[in-house]
């Protein structure tokens, strides 16, 4: 009987997931004509009205023996990014590619939405991401969940974050160009299955790895729009280099500014 109750609690917990994941992909209908956000104005910080959250809607009753056929149903139909993400962690593994996996603490994989419209690649992992396994933490994730809520109207949940490399360097020196080929069979692994329709750079180590060496630092990128296998890709600067450089957070402002207009005339999720 025990058994039995486990399996119900599981299968519950399946179905609860599933109209969750529905909720925050938008699923319950709203109209495709509804009013984007204000569009917004150069502020003295960063503040601009939040989104308001729409009213929570109350999920369907299912009965009992309903729930093994739908929580299997659920589990056939989950994206496919989610699939392929999965498969990638697991031939990344306990990663040995290259020296950085000597002093890392926790590989940073990535985190968010598997299946969301905008992708956020960083450098690499810092002490606090180290520290947690999850990529922006500390500081310069704060600061990051500004620049999302403030400009672009986005919750870091409605986005996937990752790092070009998957340990932390020693010191938080800038990977080596061994350590970034290692890991970036994974990286674009990542991209494709995500199929974001933006993405945004942060950093000059981030724009190498995508478009090369010789393209040059993010000071003379950032603002501009490249493409990437068909993505459009913003360029800018890092959050832990806007922590140490607050005078460039205008210009970072206009970046995030025209990523907010391609993400809403392409469609992105709010």
């Amino acid at each position: 009987m025990s058994a039995e109750l486990n399996e119900l609690a599981r299968l519950a917990a399946d179905v609860r997931a599933v109209l969750e994941d529905g909720r925050l992909r938008g699923v319950r209908g709203e109209p495709t004509d509804a009013p984007l956000p204000e569009a917004i104005a150069p502020p003295d910080g960063w503040l601009v009205q939040p989104d308001v959250e729409p009213a929570p809607v109350e999920a369907p009753s299912v009965l009992v023996d309903d729930w093994s056929q739908l929580a299997r149903r659920a589990r056939e139909e989950r994206p496919a990014s989610a699939v392929l993400l999965r498969r990638i962690r697991t031939d990344l593994g306990e990663c040995r590619r290259c020296a950085l996996c000597r002093d890392r603490r926790n590989i940073v994989f990535g985190a968010g939405d598997e299946g969301a419209d905008l992708l956020i690649i960083g450098e690499a992992p810092d002490y606090h991401e180290d520290q947690k396994g999850e990529p922006f933490v500390g500081p310069a994730g704060e600061m990051l969940d500004k620049m999302l809520k403030h400009v672009l109207g986005l919750d870091r949940p409605q986005t996937y974050t990752l790092n070009t490399v998957k340990c932390r360097p020693p010191k938080n020196r800038q990977p080596l160009p061994a350590e970034l080929d290692a890991c970036r069979p994974f990286l674009e692994g990542q991209i494709d299955a995500i199929a974001p329709k933006v993405v945004l750079v942060l950093g000059s180590v981030a724009l190498g790895v995508l478009f090369g060496a010789d393209i040059g630092d993010i000071t003379r990128n950032r603002g501009r729009w490249r493409m990437w296998r068909g993505v459009p890709v913003m360029p800018t600067f890092h959050p832990a280099y806007l922590l140490r450089q607050p005078q460039d957070k205008r210009r970072t402002f206009e970046d995030l500014k025209a990523v907010r207009t391609r993400y809403d005339e392409l469609g992105g999720q709010r």
